[in-house]
Order: structure tokens, then C-alpha cells, then sequence
């Protein structure tokens, strides 16, 4: 059977529904590394907040932080307190039941990772559980049995990052990040789209030809 080719002033549009449907599902993705070096060559641009201008001390629900281009804050609705000590400074919070919110990051961030695990009540590193909930308009939860403070959660997402929550499980520690690293997409991430829309341009062109 011979099948009739669709005239170009259909096949236009229907080229650019597909590269929509294609583009609104890669948005749903969430990709949980627990790698460090696996996430770092997933994104580009990364920039590191160490958390070492910190002390043992309160700073109250919010902070504003910086990392290089990027801008970001952490809030906990009961205080965010410094940790760790004393080289090296870590950012906790004030109550073990709340958790620590990262959010409002500015510069198109949609790769989010670093160091989680628990501290104690003086702010020192203690064996616990913690848990990271990552959100681009869904939502992506992974677990971290046994924290060190070399375990390693990076979240990339294949739109921007809206939050990223950390809490503990309900034991007696509290939430602990250290070494927050923020980046965007790496740039083959775009790779499909900009071939589509390249391949609208040829056809235009055929067309006024």
C-alpha cells in the first residue's frame, strides 16, 4: 500500500507539537547521584558553599547564601544554627523535628547536591539517617541510611530546581549539610531541542524557496 506524503504546511506543526510533548516530558525528571563525581559530570558551572564563614551559633529562620553566580537562601522555621568545628563549619538548625529548605536559587539552577548527614546537640557529627526531597513541580525523595559526612545526595533536574528539604527521620539528630554544590544543565541536555528547532528553520527556508 502507498502512503501519501503529508504536504509541508501540515508537517511543520506537527513537527513542533512533538518537540513540545518531548520537552514537557523531559521536564518531569529527577536524577538522584550519590556520586560526586558522576553529578559533576552531569552538570556545568558547579559552585561550592562551603559553610565555613559560620560558627556554633544561631542565625535565625533564614539565610542568604552565595556560592560563585549563584544565590540561594535556607530557612527552618525554628532557626538555622551553625555546626561542626572547629576547621571545618557545617549548617544545621535549631530543632531536630524541622527541616532545613533550600530554595529561591537564582540562575537557573536545577542541579542541587553536597554532604547530608546528622549532627547532635553540639552541633558535632553523630551516626543517623537523613532524608532529601527534591522539587522541579514534582517532587523526588531518596533516603540516606547510616550518614557520613562524606555521604554524598546530588539532585539534577531537567527544569530548574524549586526546593530542596532535608530532614532527618525522626531520630534523636538533627538535619546537617555541608559543601552545597549548585550548577545548571549541561549543555547536551538542550542538544534535542536545538536540533528541532534547526531542523523548523531548514524546512522554512524550503518553503520560501
Amino acid at each position: 500500500m502507498r502512503i501519501q506524503s503529508l504536504p509541508l504546511y501540515l508537517l511543520k506543526p506537527l513537527c513542533l507539537a512533538a518537540m513540545l510533548c518531548a520537552a514537557a516530558g523531559a521536564q518531569a525528571g529527577i536524577t538522584v547521584y550519590t556520586s560526586q563525581s558522576d553529578f559533576l559530570s552531569a552538570v556545568s558551572a558547579p559552585a561550592v558553599d562551603t559553610f565555613d564563614d559560620l560558627t556554633i551559633a544561631p542565625y535565625g529562620d533564614t539565610v542568604f547564601r552565595t556560592a560563585a553566580a549563584y544565590n540561594y537562601q535556607a530557612y527552618s522555621d525554628t532557626g538555622i544554627w551553625g555546626a561542626g568545628g572547629p576547621t571545618d563549619f557545617w549548617l544545621s538548625n535549631n530543632t531536630r523535628d524541622n527541616p532545613i529548605v533550600f530554595s529561591n536559587f537564582t540562575g537557573g539552577v536545577s542541579a542541587f547536591g553536597g554532604q547530608f548527614f546528622a549532627s547532635d546537640v553540639a552541633g558535632q557529627f553523630v551516626d543517623g539517617n537523613v532524608v532529601l526531597t527534591a522539587a522541579d513541580g514534582g517532587t523526588l525523595t531518596y533516603n540516606v541510611t547510616g550518614a557520613t559526612t562524606s555521604s554524598f545526595v546530588g539532585f539534577v533536574s531537567t527544569s530548574p530546581l524549586s526546593s530542596v528539604t532535608l530532614a532527618t527521620d525522626g531520630g534523636a539528630y538533627w538535619p546537617t549539610a555541608n559543601n552545597v554544590v549548585l550548577a545548571v544543565p549541561e549543555p547536551a541536555t538542550y542538544g534535542m531541542m536545538l536540533t528541532g528547532i534547526g531542523l523548523l528553520g531548514l524546512m522554512a527556508r524550503r518553503r520560501r524557496g
